[in-house]
């Protein structure tokens, strides 16, 4: 007689092959409010491949076997090569045929960086690690633009929609990737404590000197490198290969073990007289790297939005499929507002990400310029955050299930702090806030009028709006207050954009919750009278 030991019941199935992106409402709406709706057949298409299982399978795979370091060859020769998963190359590959690295630079049209913002949080879904690369090529496209000579021989390799990993001169390649190296061990944020050194070769160029704590991505074709040249902290492009042809002298001494983020190669590496070219002028590196901070910190919003998402959609899939006290999980009471409240966290991110994005389709816009200015700073700090305290409830919802490296909530859980930490933490976010705010005083004018056309819809978003209206005309915003500030001014836009664009209850309910005192801080605290079904049947839509 055969015992039945192990019939496996009550189980949820995985949440595989379905549509990344028609399941998502609160994204498509979004990218038509972007003047983007022409991305969406392709997102449609990116979507459904996406969110098969061979997609997450590849996710799991290449965090599961993280990248080497091969400093030497058999023989002693020193390689200072990295050798990823095939998994990776497969990620990396799909990222460049998007055009999430460069599109909106290769193929500049009304609504591209918000088509991209849409690809990208769509593939964070699937894998983080494989974003730092692609995010840092999106970022030092514009620095690169500026100089005549990069312009001429990187940047027609750099716009290429191909990924090419081989290790060889970027001008032999099919496409190319950029990375970036700031961070050293005595400074951290405090850049101008660099001591990586700089001097004229005496041909043009520069040979480097130093250190560098972390540096992100060593594998790629160049770096931007912050140095200290005669004319002070300066902007240097860093290639892979010399111009004689040979390696240049960027020696990695080790990867980095690192918390999450495990399937993207972090570094500490020195310079033994790598040779550099300077971008912009001497003295002039950190607002030129900075130009690329804005990009990079645009997507750690993106990033973490697309990791919501997916928490948020595991969690609901297991839910409407695990049992519980004679109900379904998602039919319990308490299950339930914690779901609805996840579910308005991540439409309000979403919703954010967005309207930031779109925000850097208008370039020529001064009101558009300013608001980008002041909201990635502030936006990067307050979803940054809340993506880490979400990933937590949503493993929850899954209990032991959700705890072990098998599942994909486990790896978002360890993945959600490196994009608060990354590109400046939550104290340098809130200090450049109030630095826009600082600098022109028509940022407060732009701010406000992208709140004002919500007025009147709601009782506490109108008390919310008339205290931050009163600090910025007060000048209440002090660095020792300024977390406190950001805070109020994220949840404000994230109101009016949802007052103005959402769904009636999914507005009203955010806004009693996060601005009318009814909500208690931790999720699932939602009043009784919230729209439970309306909040819940946008979360995970199956067509």
């Amino acid at each position: 007689m055969t015992w039945p030991t192990h019939t496996v019941t009550n189980q949820a199935p995985p949440l595989q092959d379905y549509n990344l992106f028609t399941a998502d409402p609160a994204l498509r709406e979004a990218l038509e409010r972007a003047d983007a709706a022409w991305a969406a057949e392709g997102l449609v298409r990116q979507g459904e491949e996406l969110g098969t299982a061979a997609s997450f399978a590849r996710g799991h795979l290449a965090n599961q076997y993280p990248p080497r370091l091969r400093s030497f060859d058999a023989r002693g020769h020193r390689l200072d090569e990295i050798d990823f998963h095939p998994a990776w190359h497969a990620l990396m590959a799909d990222i460049a045929r998007s055009g999430l690295h460069t599109g909106p630079w290769a193929q500049p049209r009304p609504g591209a960086h918000a088509a991209r913002a849409a690809g990208f949080i769509l593939q964070t879904q699937i894998e983080a690690g494989s974003m730092c690369p692609t995010t840092m090529t999106y970022g030092a496209i514009p620095a690169l633009a500026r100089d005549a000579g990069l312009m001429r021989e990187a940047l027609p390799v750099l716009l290429q929609p191909e990924y090419d990993p081989r290790d060889l001169p970027l001008a032999r390649k099919r496409g190319g990737l950029i990375g970036m190296g700031m961070t050293e061990k005595q400074g951290g944020s405090d850049l101008r404590s660099n001591t990586t050194r700089a001097d004229s070769d005496g041909a043009g160029g520069y040979r480097l000197t130093g250190h560098k704590w972390f540096f992100s991505a060593p594998q790629c074709d160049a770096h931007l490198v912050l140095a200290q040249a005669p004319g002070g902290l300066s902007c240097f492009f860093v290639p892979r290969w010399a111009p004689d042809g040979g390696r240049n002298p960027v020696l990695i001494q080790r990867l980095k073990d690192k918390l999450g983020n495990r399937s993207n190669a972090s570094s500490e590496v020195e310079f033994q007289g790598a040779w550099g070219h300077l971008l912009g002028e001497e003295g002039r590196g950190i607002p030129t790297i900075l130009e690329m901070g804005t990009y990079t910190r645009l997507d750690c919003v993106l990033g973490t939005t697309g990791l919501m998402r997916q928490a948020l959609s595991q969690a609901v899939h297991y839910a409407r499929h695990r049992r519980a006290f004679g109900a379904a999980l998602i039919d319990q009471p308490m299950m339930r507002n914690v779901l609805a409240d996840m579910a308005l966290e991540v439409e309000a991110a979403m919703a954010l990400a967005m309207r930031l994005a779109q925000a850097f389709d208008a370039q020529h816009d001064e009101a558009e310029s300013l608001l980008r200015r002041l909201l990635t700073p502030a936006a990067k700090f307050r979803v940054c955050k809340r993506g880490a305290e979400l990933a937590a409830e949503a493993m929850e919802v899954l209990g032991g299930n959700g705890y072990v490296e098998d599942d994909v909530q486990a790896r978002i859980y360890r993945e959600m702090p490196v994009n608060s930490i990354w590109e400046g933490s939550g104290n340098v976010m809130c200090l450049d806030v109030l630095r826009a705010l600082g600098k022109n005083q028509r940022t407060a004018q732009a701010l406000m009028a992208e709140l004002e056309p919500a007025q009147g819809r709601n009782a506490p978003f109108d008390a919310h709006l008339h205290r931050l209206s009163a600090a910025l005309r007060e000048g209440q915003t002090q660095p020792g207050q300024a977390r406190a500030f950001a805070h109020d001014l994220v949840l404000a836009v994230q109101a009016a954009l949802l007052l103005r664009h959402a769904p009636e209850p999914v507005a009203q309910a955010f806004c009693a919750s996060r601005l009318g005192g009814e909500w208690g801080g931790g999720f699932g605290t939602l009043s009784p009278t919230a729209d439970f079904d309306t909040v819940l049947g946008r979360a995970l839509v199956f067509s």
